[in-house]
C-alpha cells in the first residue's frame, strides 16, 4: 500500500493471493496496488429498468447508485486500469435504457483508466461506444480475470454474487462477501439491485476447494468470518 494512501483495517483488508498483494474493499471491489488496478464485478446496469419493462415498477435509481459507488472508488484510488468482471449490463437492451447522463458518466469512467469489460453471460458484447475494451478473459501478472469461476489457479471471477449469512446478537445478518480457497477468488457484486448466492450453496463446491476463507463486507468494512458461523439459507418447499 502506498504511504500516501489512507489505510483503515476496518475498511480494507489485505490478502496475499498467488504471489500478489490484493486489498479487499468494503464496497465489494478489489484493489491491486502493484498494477494500480481496480476490479469491480457484476454492476448489472439496467436491472431496475428491466423490471419496469416487465411491468414491475421499481424506483429507477439503481444505475446512478452503482455509478456513485464506482465514481467514489475512482476518486479514492485513482486507478490506472479498471476491470469490470462481466454482467456489467443486465441484458442486451440495457444500454438503450440508460439516460444520456448515465452514458456520459460511464464514458467519463472509461476515459479515466485503461478500462476492460470482461464478457458475461448477461452481456457477451458490451457496447464499445461507451469506451473501454472487451475481453473474454484477461491475464495480469499471476492472475486471470474472467466472469464465471472455474477454480483455475490464479483466477479472479464474479458471476455467483457470494453472500454470507451469520447469526449475530440473536438475529441473522446476510451480507455480500469475498470467498477464496487461496487458488481462486470470487468477488461479490457491486450492483445496487443485485441479489446474492449463499456461500454454503453447492455451486461454490464446483469452483473452490474446501479450504475456504470468507471475507464479509458490512458497514463499509471487511471482516473475516469463521466458517463455523455460516448459516445456509432456508430452502423453499
Amino acid at each position: 500500500m502506498s504511504a500516501d494512501r489512507p489505510f483503515n483495517k476496518a475498511a480494507y483488508m489485505q490478502l496475499e493471493f498467488q504471489g500478489e498483494c490484493l486489498t479487499l474493499l468494503g464496497s465489494g471491489a478489489l484493489w491491486c496496488e502493484q498494477y494500480q488496478l481496480l476490479i469491480v464485478s457484476d454492476l448489472h446496469f439496467g436491472k431496475g429498468s428491466s423490471y419496469a419493462v416487465a411491468g414491475q415498477m421499481l424506483p429507477p435509481y439503481d444505475v446512478d447508485a452503482t455509478l456513485d459507488s464506482v465514481e467514489t472508488l475512482f476518486s479514492e484510488w485513482l486507478p490506472k486500469k479498471c476491470i469490470s468482471l462481466g454482467d456489467s449490463f443486465h441484458d442486451a437492451q440495457a444500454e438503450a435504457r440508460l439516460t444520456p447522463g448515465q452514458r456520459a458518466r460511464i464514458r467519463r469512467l472509461t476515459g479515466l483508466s485503461d478500462w476492460f469489460w470482461i464478457e458475461g453471460n448477461h452481456d457477451p458484447v458490451p457496447p464499445v461506444h461507451l469506451g473501454g475494451r472487451a475481453a473474454n478473459t484477461l491475464r495480469v501478472g499471476e492472475m486471470i480475470f474472467r466472469h464465471e469461476p472455474s477454480g483455475a489457479r490464479g483466477e479472479v471471477a464474479g458471476h455467483l454474487h457470494p453472500v454470507a449469512k451469520v447469526r449475530s446478537s440473536g438475529r441473522s445478518v446476510r451480507t455480500k462477501c469475498f470467498i477464496t480457497d487461496g487458488h481462486a477468488l470470487v468477488l461479490p457484486s457491486l450492483g445496487s439491485f443485485t441479489g446474492g448466492l449463499n456461500v454454503t450453496h453447492e455451486a461454490f463446491d464446483t469452483c473452490l476447494a474446501n479450504t475456504r476463507r470468507i471475507f464479509a463486507t458490512a458497514n463499509n468494512g471487511v471482516y473475516e468470518i469463521a466458517r463455523s458461523r455460516l448459516i445456509p439459507d432456508r430452502r423453499r418447499a
